[in-house]
């Protein structure tokens, strides 16, 4: 692959600078579906609870990028054997990755059905788009290949190893890009070592056992940010508010657009049946245009879901610790006598629905291997299971967790009889949030 006239720089919060010396990751960049990434938040709601945590998916994209090109020149310094072949499938890889994103990020995944793994793979593979265009001029058939990768299905499991797995370029970014964002510490770790200890073995990514501290680092900075950043409760709050005015919206909309549908791709939206121009059409912008139209509906539920969302007027959140169907269904009756519909205003959040997630270790599909991050011993030539033999990464792999939240308006909150009723109900104590 022939490198760029000039070499291209990106300046950068988490690497210093971000350098681009092939064509196609230049021609990559400038395509429309990169640059719609632009419009498109990398933390979706978190913004509510954290003010600086507003940047795009399309400087976590070039970061992923980096960060597969620095992996992959400290295996080329280190000596270790590496299918330099795949040097700019792993980089092509890594940039595009989240290039199917719709708005919000993971916060419309739920609503939609879909994951975003799959809109990335039509993107790529849709012969409209430029994305495609552009891979399909490295050589016939590139763009499968390229989908093939982050499938996990490509036959060179070191290059998928390197994007997706439990050490990834992915994670590796995000969490430092996130905490340097938010302004939280609870992400940071020395990246740099990280990639200086990593080394294929035998198909895949591991660390040499030496860096076992740093490593650590890392993974605690996971277990933090999981439950500091992406399940802080307000940010939860904006996310399960925003999928409400998604189906509050669908149902009064859906079927019939009209001038408070501001993009004929919405409309597709409400209808599922999205191609990829139109799902590309979407982002951030497009949603908080409608949202501002909508907040001026006759439809008063429908107007004040939008209301508080832009005014940043979300319900409460407290702890839920019952599953029993008939208590329940009596917290849906308070907040039915309130005024308020419970299928909009009575909202459920847990751990499962966020798409983070922190280390647990092999034990949960131990035939998988990037469930798993492995310690390479070279004195005995082996591999070792991290939690095997870290007591912090092993008390966090068996701690596994489940967290329930319960969020109402806060005006029933703020009623005294209704507060102590749903409390009661709840089965939550007083200093228990």
């Amino acid at each position: 692959m022939a490198m760029t006239e000039e070499e291209k720089v990106f300046k950068d919060p988490v690497h210093g600078y971000i350098y681009v010396h092939h064509p196609v990751i230049w021609d990559l960049i400038n395509t429309r579906e990169m640059q719609r990434l632009r419009r498109i938040r990398q933390l979706g709601t978190t913004y509510l609870a954290y003010p600086g945590g507003d940047h795009s998916r399309f400087s976590h994209s070039l970061g992923v990028y980096e960060v597969v090109r620095q992996i992959i020149s400290a295996f080329d310094r280190n000596g270790y054997e590496w299918p330099h072949a795949f040097d700019v499938l792993a980089m092509v890889s890594g940039l595009l990755h989240d290039v199917g994103h719709a708005p919000f990020s993971h916060a419309l995944e739920t609503f939609l059905g879909t994951r975003h793994e799959r809109w990335t793979v039509r993107i790529i593979e849709d012969p409209a788009t430029e994305v495609h265009q552009v891979l399909e001029r490295v050589r016939p058939g590139f763009s499968r290949e390229v989908s093939a990768v982050l499938r996990k299905d490509h036959p060179e499991k070191l290059v998928v190893s390197l994007v997706s797995s439990q050490l990834d370029a992915d994670r590796l970014d995000y969490l430092m890009r996130d905490s340097i964002a938010t302004g939280v510490d609870y992400g940071k770790f020395d990246l740099a070592r990280i990639i200086r200890i990593m080394r294929p073995y035998r198909g895949r990514i591991v660390v040499r056992r030496s860096g076992i501290h740093t490593v650590e680092a890392y993974l605690l900075a996971r277990y933090f940010m999981y439950w500091q950043v992406y399940f802080h409760p307000v940010s939860r709050a904006g996310e399960v508010l925003l999928r409400a005015i998604l189906e509050r919206a669908e149902a009064v909309l859906g079927q019939n657009p009209d001038p408070y549908v501001p993009h004929p791709a919405l409309a597709q939206f409400f209808r599922r049946a999205m191609d990829v121009r139109n799902f590309l059409a979407l982002d951030d912008s497009v949603l908080l245009t409608a949202f501002n139209l909508w907040r001026d509906h006759a439809d008063p539920i429908l107007k004040d879901l939008t209301r508080r969302f832009l005014d940043r007027d979300l319900f409460q959140d407290l702890p839920l610790t019952t599953r029993d169907p008939e208590t329940l269904a009596a917290i849906r009756e308070v907040v039915a006598e309130a005024g308020y519909d419970p299928a909009f205003y009575c909202l459920i959040d847990e751990t499962a629905t966020v798409y983070y997630d922190y280390y647990l270790g092999n034990q949960s599909t131990p035939k998988e291997d990037d469930q798993a991050v492995w310690l390479y011993d070279r004195d005995e030539d082996r591999l070792i299971e991290m939690s095997s033999v870290s007591r912090p990464i092993q008390a966090i792999a068996e701690e596994s967790r489940g967290v329930r939240r319960l969020y109402v308006p806060k005006e029933i909150w703020r009623d005294p009889p209704l507060r102590a009723r749903i409390r009661a109900l709840s089965q939550w104590e007083e200093g228990g949030a």
